[in-house]
């Protein structure tokens, strides 16, 4: 290092108010203690609290507005969490945790829409409590939940990876909730002329491809990228993050 760069270095490190020491780089940060649990889906989905909660979210939701947000939307993104994890060779208990956060994701939309993903991380932490989820686990799944949003979230660990790709993969004219179109908007239209949504997971070259059939007349492909830009590129790195490829087809076309 050439003294300039040195006395460059040195005047960053006195700005931040550390010593050269606390300055360097450090090792990733240790596994977490704690060990599995065994709450699975099927108990996160009887809980009295959970069931309420994602009752009042999708009524909130149509009330403002939104397409469905309710028990459809959270068991398909649970299936296609636990799908994605499966098929590319995760544990079973990665997998489950990756069902549960898939269908708790968007509960906090019941407090406001907006930052719903941190406020349903903060409500889910006492329901997954009271089930006897370890902390290790609840950690996982909180953090999953609370990054999945891309205005300012990020793929932290493989369960909030899936859990990224199947949420934004959730696009069909069965969310739309009043079928006039003489009302929509261009996330219903966008919504409405998906005829067919479809993950497919090839765990070989491992590439994660969204195909999806529009129908044409009701919107095109500018349209769809128009509304869904910032979720795909937030589908890339969390592809990324699983090592692989996020692809896009539409009507039979390669995009991405």
């Amino acid at each position: 290092m050439t003294p300039a760069k040195s006395a460059a270095r040195a005047q960053r490190v006195e700005e931040l108010g550390r010593s050269p020491k606390e300055a360097r780089p450090v090792e990733p940060a240790p596994e977490p203690p704690g060990a599995e649990s065994s709450v699975t889906l099927a108990q996160v989905q009887d809980h009295e609290g959970v069931q309420t909660f994602i009752a009042l979210a999708d009524r909130f939701m149509g009330e403002i507005g939104y397409t469905e947000h309710g028990f459809r939307h959270a068991g398909l993104v649970s299936r296609i969490a636990f799908n994605v994890l499966d098929r590319l060779g995760y544990e079973e208990r990665i997998r489950e945790l990756g069902a549960i956060a898939g269908y708790l994701h968007d509960m906090g939309n019941f407090v406001s829409r907006s930052f719903h993903s941190q406020t349903g991380s903060a409500i889910t932490y006492d329901l997954l409590k009271e089930l006897g989820m370890s902390y290790k686990e609840i950690g996982q799944v909180l953090a999953a939940i609370g990054n999945h949003e891309e205005q300012f979230g990020h793929p932290v660990n493989a369960v909030g990876a899936a859990l990224i790709v199947a949420d934004k993969s959730d696009v069909h004219r069965s969310r739309v909730r009043v079928k006039d179109r003489a009302t929509f908007d261009i996330h219903d239209r966008v919504n409405y002329a998906v005829e067919r949504s479809f993950l497919r997971v090839d765990s070989e070259v491992r590439t994660l491809t969204l195909e999806l059939t529009i129908d044409n007349e009701l919107a095109d492909v500018m349209d769809y990228f128009e509304i869904f830009l910032s979720r795909m590129v937030m589908c890339r790195r969390a592809a990324e993050y699983l090592d692989c490829r996020f692809k896009i087809d539409i009507n039979g076309t390669k995009l991405l």
